[in-house]
């Protein structure tokens, strides 16, 4: 279900300030930080490209990467990325160091399907109200997206996370409610606004 992992090969940062990153940019790599698992943060150096490749390649947030450090391989998950609004390189990246064992809380991207089977057909429109979910999944098995089936939902119906088929150990981080995926609306011009409020 989720992509292969891959690795990254890091080198340790000795100095961390805006002069050193700046250096790094010219050299091609960028400064990224290894944090969590109750150990201090490390400060590292990756391939401007390599990281890039990965951000546009998909997926880049929901895979675990194997850091290759002094030789030493770690575990971690993309936790956030800066690119440079620009030139579209990548900036910096924050990582979650993860064990397999780990729970991480990712946002998965939702995905649907059948919308010929249902009052989409018609002239009803697709409302997403949600394109990704928050959820609680373990850090090696992360999905890459959730997928909602639209078959038999007509105009006027609400499609909720619980008629959605779940990946196997993923759960939402929202449990108090029933929340909303999307909703099938009227053609514009119908009476759509009060329906769109009640979410």
């Amino acid at each position: 279900m989720s992509h292969a992992s891959y690795e990254l090969k890091a080198e340790a940062r000795e100095r961390v300030g805006k002069g050193s990153s700046r250096e790094l940019r010219r050299n091609g790599l960028i400064p990224a930080v290894i944090y969590g698992d109750k150990q201090a943060p490390i400060s590292i150096a990756l391939s401007t490209n390599e990281v890039t490749k990965r951000i546009h390649a998909g997926g880049f947030m929901t895979t675990v990467a194997s850091i290759v450090l002094n030789g030493e391989k770690i575990s971690v998950l993309p936790k956030d990325y800066q690119l440079d609004p620009v030139r579209d390189f990548t900036m910096h990246v924050d990582f979650l160091r993860v064990s397999a064992d780990s729970q991480v809380t990712v946002e998965v991207p939702v995905h649907f399907i059948n919308e010929e089977k249902s009052g989409i057909k018609i002239g009803g429109v697709l409302n997403i109200v949600r394109h990704a979910v928050e959820m609680e999944c373990p850090a090696n098995d992360i999905p890459e997206f959730i997928t909602v089936d639209l078959d038999g939902f007509q105009i006027g119906d609400s499609i909720h996370i619980s008629a959605v088929k779940l990946p196997k150990g993923a759960t939402p981080t929202i449990t108090d409610r029933d929340f909303t995926i999307a909703t099938i609306v009227a053609p514009a011009g119908g009476t759509t606004e009060e329906e769109g409020a009640a979410e």
